[in-house]
């Protein structure tokens, strides 16, 4: 079973990678070990902050995530839980100090695949944009993103391969950037996982891949475009300089009749290649003469 929570905590982590930001995975909270499934903190010098995905707009310095995955409901309980993380985490947080670090410094958020319709109908879900509300419970305000709901644009591409909708999920697929070493592990995971659920996901992400170039041929390489895409796409588009380049003297000519392999040298050079040829073959002619005795 893929472990949705670590690789959800990964992904960001990824997303947040040369950012001013640092991101924490399955934090410890206590003695007794107890898991807030992400942390952000924004306090670290340098790094450019990436473009934010819906929901994640006004980052505060200590951003605590808790995550549901397409199985998992959002429940009272579930907001509870993410408030006692947070009370927690406070107090670490503030250890260095002389009291508690001010509540403007934290913020907090459920991320989830799907809408939760039964927390809907106990407390009033305030709509900030789509796929994104507001929730106050107790004396928090506790942000809910719904990603089968986020807009499927680039900048929501890391909210879509958590959605659990496949045509997003093979978008996000398509657009997200890794910034870190090769994801292919977490790529074949949610493939894998998506497969064994029976999803619709009747081709591979290098698949989707490629139909997503097949639209924007000029985007590659000559080198590129031979890897993996079929011989007739290979060429659609390429200026003839781009499209002859690599190809020996004999693979460019293949195919042309004589009239054009011949059209615009002038005559005296073909006079002298043939005569060239004409030369070669007696002088090939000479060598295989029988040796013959007197």
């Amino acid at each position: 079973m893929i472990d949705w929570h670590r690789i959800f905590g990964l992904t960001l982590a990824d997303f947040f990678t040369g950012s001013p930001c640092r991101v924490e995975v399955e934090k410890d909270l206590s003695l007794k070990q107890q898991f807030v499934d992400v942390v952000i903190i924004q306090w670290e010098a340098g790094g450019t902050m990436p473009e934010l995905p819906d929901g994640l707009e006004d980052l505060a310095r200590h951003n605590l995530l808790s995550y549901k995955s397409r199985h998992e409901p959002v429940t009272g309980w579930t907001l509870d839980e993410l408030l006692a993380y947070y009370v927690n985490y406070r107090k670490q947080a503030s250890a260095a100090a002389k009291k508690l670090l001010p509540i403007d410094d934290f913020r907090l958020y459920v991320v989830c695949t799907r809408m939760p319709k039964k927390l809907a109908t106990i407390v009033p879900l305030e709509p900030l944009k789509k796929g994104v509300y507001e929730i106050q419970w107790g004396m928090h305000k506790i942000r809910i993103i719904v990603l089968s709901q986020v807009p499927k644009i680039k900048r929501n591409a890391i909210w879509q391969l958590f959605s659990g909708i496949t045509e997003k999920v093979q978008f996000g697929a398509a657009q997200y950037q890794w910034r870190q070493s090769d994801k292919s592990g977490i790529i074949n995971e949610f493939y894998n996982y998506y497969h064994v659920e029976g999803m619709n996901m009747p081709y591979t992400w290098d698949d989707y891949y490629r139909q997503v170039t097949h639209e924007h041929l000029n985007w590659l390489t000559a080198e590129e475009r031979l890897e993996g895409l079929p011989a007739k796409e290979r060429l659609k588009g390429l200026p003839a300089e781009e499209r002859l380049k690599g190809l020996p003297a004999e693979e460019r000519l293949k195919g042309l009749p004589t009239e054009e392999r011949l059209k615009g040298l002038p005559a005296e050079e073909i006079e002298a290649y043939l005569k060239k040829l004409r030369q070669k073959k007696r002088k090939k002619n000479r060598r295989r003469l029988p040796f013959i005795r007197k």
